[in-house]
């Protein structure tokens, strides 16, 4: 389908990458990674023609459609979010306004026998056919499907398009390039506005296109899910294998071992031969035979070790001061835009020590609760911050924040104070902002430099409570990892906004969903969140009946809020007795497998009977905790 042929691309006389080849053919989901920076966008908008190319080829066969995700997206105003979606159907909607016009010809004549009015006669077969022969019966309804799959409801679909966020109209815009029939599909970071349940769909759409499809992005669990090849680009040169993401970076650290070892094998060789060629260089006799070792010597190719970039950059969140046990009591929470509410009556109780993750699709209000936690909207209800308080934000659009007229330093020496001021140079080296780089200006950085420079700023101000709505955005895939691990570590409360599974998992203790104005309660991390919404779908499923309400946090009544504290408090007891509960029984089924398969050598380990029974005993009492705590739990409601 495409065939890529000695590419190079220079910038500032350094190459991004330098006469690299590949092809594409039909069914090839291609993940394209690298770090910020390392070319993946550019090579996009190579392969679509948006970019003239320096050197080499693109050859593309004869009648290929390529449509192209950008990250920025330009609308005509005044259509609607259905008539913009039309736009992807401009033979169809040409064919639809021919038809009007043949139509309105075969009213207004009454010449019905003369040559003129069988002409019509014969357009109108010819142009219907063609009509429906393109889908032209069936494309209002696989439209509706596909807005339906993004997130959209069918009352958005007649409001204008600039009523809607950026990231809703990069959905519509997405839609577009679904509905074209392309035969290739150029993605750049297509889930960085989608929700969770729109990734899944997007997921289902890709894994069932018949086309090539090459996407950049940082979602790992997105390109397991959906690619079937990788291309990596590093340091100039680019690593292609028929392997999704994680199955890749594990093939590539193989490669990587052998190469390593190869070429210490090699080098004995290469010593133990210039070892012998000095030796016959002294004797006559044999300094023929050190000749030909030394052309022998000459000819051998040296085996060497692909080049990885393992920069990352080093996060710590350092936590300013303790605060009190209650980091923030909402009560009865409400707001609306205008006649839209987005939040009503929300009732939440965040603790220190807790890291809670709030999920849900775009506009059911997380972000909008995190502007009001923090202190940046105004609301109905009452919002008491707990004693000693300092809360680190960073928001959704943090790097639009950001003066691109300024430098990377001059950033940072603004946002700095004097006890601080001498450590900014030090702050932006560990977030990979080094030597001239900090002398950049802030507008030609790329999307994951700006969130660099962004998180990077936020570590110039104390805080002991750390609320971040989608901070993954545009980060590369190192970048995201260190941050998680950041995160990981903070010893203070966190609260984050995300639609990203992969960094999710693990990093919270309980998952808030937004919807219908509500929040619903889960006390687990982002696997169990999606577990229990699955179980909930197959059981609606089979019982052949609709999906029933979901519960919802209610308001507690003024004299019954005790009784809803304590309920938090043993579904955390319970949270916790149950995550032991798991552990040892894991730790005791791995006993037993050892027993199973060395029993003399396994009890003869110094204590192991103490420990073992030990083990035993603790799952024992923790049973009995546990069924303590749900009897509790069920006298409470």
């Amino acid at each position: 389908m495409l065939n890529v042929h000695n590419l190079s691309v220079a910038f500032g006389g350094e190459y991004l990458f330098e006469e690299i080849s590949y092809r594409l053919n039909g069914g090839d989901r291609v993940g394209l990674i690298g770090k910020n920076g390392a070319g993946k966008s550019t090579m996009l908008k190579l392969l679509s023609k948006e970019m003239p190319l320096d050197e080499g080829t693109i050859a593309v066969e004869k009648d290929i459609k390529i449509g192209f995700l950008k990250q920025d997206i330009d609308f005509e105003q005044g259509r609607t979010v259905l008539e913009e979606s039309y736009q992807a159907f401009t033979e169809i909607k040409a064919l639809e306004q021919k038809l009007d016009e043949i139509n309105t010809g075969l009213a207004e004549r009454t010449d019905y026998e003369s040559d003129g009015y069988h002409k019509l006669m014969v357009d109108l077969n010819d142009v219907t056919h063609h009509y429906e022969i393109l889908g032209g019966y069936n494309y209002q309804g696989d439209t509706e499907k596909v807005l339906l799959g993004l997130g959209f409801k069918r009352e958005d679909f007649n409001k204008l398009t600039d009523t809607f966020s950026g990231g809703w109209r990069m959905r519509i815009e997405l839609a577009k390039l679904l509905l074209q029939n392309n035969d290739v599909l150029l993605l750049d970071e297509p889930t960085n506005h989608l929700d969770i349940e729109s990734i899944i769909w997007l997921e289902q759409f890709l894994n069932n296109y018949s086309g090539a499809v090459v996407i950049v992005s940082h979602d790992k669990m997105f390109l397991d899910n959906v690619t079937n090849r990788t291309i990596q680009i590093s340091l100039g040169r680019i690593y292609d294998y028929n392997k999704p993401y994680t199955k890749f970076l594990s093939h590539r650290k193989e490669i990587m071992e052998q190469q390593l070892s190869a070429q210490k094998n090699q080098e004995k060789q290469i010593q133990q031969t210039e070892r012998l060629i000095e030796k016959f260089r002294a004797k006559s006799s044999k300094a023929s035979m050190a000749q030909s070792l030394i052309k022998k010597l000459d000819k051998i190719d040296r085996i060497e070790v692909d080049e990885e970039d393992n920069s990352v950059m080093n996060v710590r969140f350092p936590v300013s001061v303790n605060p009190g046990k209650v980091i923030a009591e909402l009560d009865g929470i409400s707001k609306s835009y205008g006649s839209k509410k987005v939040l009503e009556q929300i009732n939440l109780l965040i603790e220190r020590g807790s890291k809670t993750a709030f999920v849900g699709q775009n506009g059911q209000g997380k972000t909008t609760l995190a502007k009001i936690m923090v202190g940046e909207l105004e609301h109905g209800g009452n919002l008491k911050i707990g004693h000693n308080v300092h809360v680190g934000y960073f928001a959704q659009n943090q790097a639009e924040y950001l003066d691109g007229s300024k430098t990377v330093l001059d950033t940072m020496i603004d946002e700095a104070n004097e006890q601080n001021r001498s450590k900014v140079r030090d702050i932006l080296g560990s977030f990979l902002f080094r030597g001239e780089e900090v002398d950049k200006y802030v507008k030609v950085l790329s999307g994951g430099e700006r969130n660099r420079l962004a998180l990077a700023k936020m570590l110039l101000q104390p805080f002991n409570v750390l609320v971040m709505d989608e901070p993954t955005n545009h980060l590369d895939i190192q970048s995201k990892n260190v941050l998680k691990q950041a995160l990981q570590n903070f010893e203070g409360t966190l609260i984050l906004v995300s639609h990203d599974r992969d960094f999710l998992q693990g990093l919270t203790d309980r998952v808030y969903e937004f919807k219908d104005g509500n929040i619903k309660e889960y006390l687990g991390d982002i696997d169990f969140y999606l577990e229990q919404r699955q179980v909930e779908d197959f059981r609606s499923v089979e019982k052949g009946e609709k999906k029933q309400e979901e519960k919802i946090v209610e308001k507690p009544k003024e004299n019954d809020y005790q009784t809803q504290k304590k309920l938090k408090s043993l579904k955390n007891r319970l949270s916790g007795v149950e995550k032991r509960i798991s552990q040892l029984e894991k730790e005791i089924a791995e006993i037993d497998h050892e027993l199973l398969l060395d029993y003399d050598a396994t009890i003869a380990k110094k204590g192991f009977f103490d420990g073992y029974q030990k083990k035993k005993k603790e799952l024992e009492t923790l049973m009995g905790d546990w069924e303590t705590i749900s009897h509790e739990l069920e006298s409470l409601g």
